[in-house]
């Protein structure tokens, strides 16, 4: 569903970029409540290995946007990824971890028109992500409490969150578009193909939530409060020394109450951090190859309707890796895996890097306030 440029007008386009601007501001304020509520209360992997799997979050999105499957004659759809990061790692940071995907992919790869950037954002980062988490929000407080339930809302709010994008693009085509169409045939053509790319979406964002949540259930954010503290009880049968009850309730006073996610969360993640890039360059490297040649939902219904007319060249087509193909390398296979590799690790070392700032600024900051001039303990 990457807009070029073109499909909408110069007032909308900068419409779009300023509210996409304010989202991404929002959205980093956000990410660091995010990152440090990780490592608070056992709850999380910790912030310090939170910032590298949010990175991988963005680069594994990027690498399965490559796979296009096909969902009707002639159509294929792709992976958005706003419900995968948001129940991932959050809605802020999947806001951010998809902004990164499509930064990088209009810049480095000619996808996504870059006037278009905002318009994109909106409607893939900002509209998939908002409304995929609050029905996963919604489904899980009404569902039972177990691990399965995390898996079944992600289905179904991914699902969902695909044709709510394509209602956002209708209405800022309504508002902008650059081509005299009706309105009602996009609306009915873009709804229709986006719910039936949505089931892959679903499809995949449950299968990949499921893996996760059933090897390291505290490393996805929205599996967080699900597990139930681990209590350290004394065994009825157990003869009690000479005033054992005194120490042992002096004890209890004292000391915290150990908890199975302040457990998990001393594991390393390294492990899953592996799997997934493995994973990502595995889908982008090879399995690329092999995805759908047929045009996506948009550009399906854009030539189906006079769109694509309107489309201009791309300001970057003359990229080394346009199109996701490596440059001067004659062989297809070999160019496009080696241009998802890159890909893959262009997305990673800028998504890391941006939420590894955004850690140490949250860490940052209460050492600077506590160290503020004129305060006592």
């Amino acid at each position: 569903m990457h807009v070029p440029d073109g499909f909408i007008n110069a007032p909308v386009s900068a419409a779009t970029g300023a509210v996409a601007a304010v989202a991404v501001a929002v959205s980093l304020r956000g990410a660091r409540r995010e990152l440090e509520g990780a490592g608070r209360g056992g709850t999380g992997a910790g912030a310090e290995r939170t910032a590298p799997l949010a990175g991988l979050v963005a680069a594994f999105i990027f690498a399965v946007q490559m796979l296009n499957f096909p969902v009707a004659a002639g159509t294929s759809g792709h992976l958005l990824g706003g419900a995968l990061a948001a129940i991932l790692v959050g809605p802020y940071t999947g806001v951010l971890c998809v902004s990164v995907v499509l930064l990088m992919q209009g810049v480095l790869f000619a996808d996504g028109g870059l006037t278009a950037l905002g318009v994109n954002i909106t409607d893939m980062a900002i509209v998939t992500t908002i409304v995929a988490y609050a029905i996963f929000r919604g489904l899980v407080k009404v569902l039972p409490r177990r691990r399965s339930s995390v898996t079944v809302a992600s289905f179904v709010a991914a699902l969902i969150s695909v044709p709510a994008a394509a209602v956002a693009f209708t209405a800022l085509y309504a508002l902008g578009g650059t081509a005299d169409v009706s309105i009602g045939k996009v609306f009915t053509a873009m709804v229709g193909v986006h719910v039936l790319i949505g089931l892959g979406e679903a499809a995949i964002t449950a299968l990949t939530v499921g893996a996760v949540i059933a090897v390291r259930p505290d490393l996805v954010y929205g599996a967080r409060g699900l597990a139930k503290p681990l209590e350290l009880r004394t065994s009825p049968l157990a003869v009690p020394a000479p005033g054992a009850d005194e120490v042992t309730t002096a004890a209890r006073e004292a000391e915290p109450v150990a908890t199975a996610p302040a457990a998990a969360s001393r594991r390393s993640a390294r492990p899953v951090w592996l799997a997934g890039l493995a994973a990502a360059l595995v889908c982008a490297g090879g399995i690329s190859y092999y995805a759908s040649a047929s045009p996506d939902g948009l550009e399906k219904v854009a030539h189906d309707q006079g769109i694509d007319k309107k489309a201009q060249e791309h300001a970057t087509k003359d990229s080394p890796l346009a199109d996701y193909s490596v440059k001067d390398i004659g062989n297809a296979r070999l160019s496009g895996g080696l241009a998802g590799v890159i890909g893959v690790g262009a997305t990673l070392a800028v998504g890391t890097g941006v939420f590894v700032v955004l850690r140490r600024r949250r860490a940052a900051a209460p050492v600077a306030a506590a160290g503020a001039p004129g305060e006592r303990a």
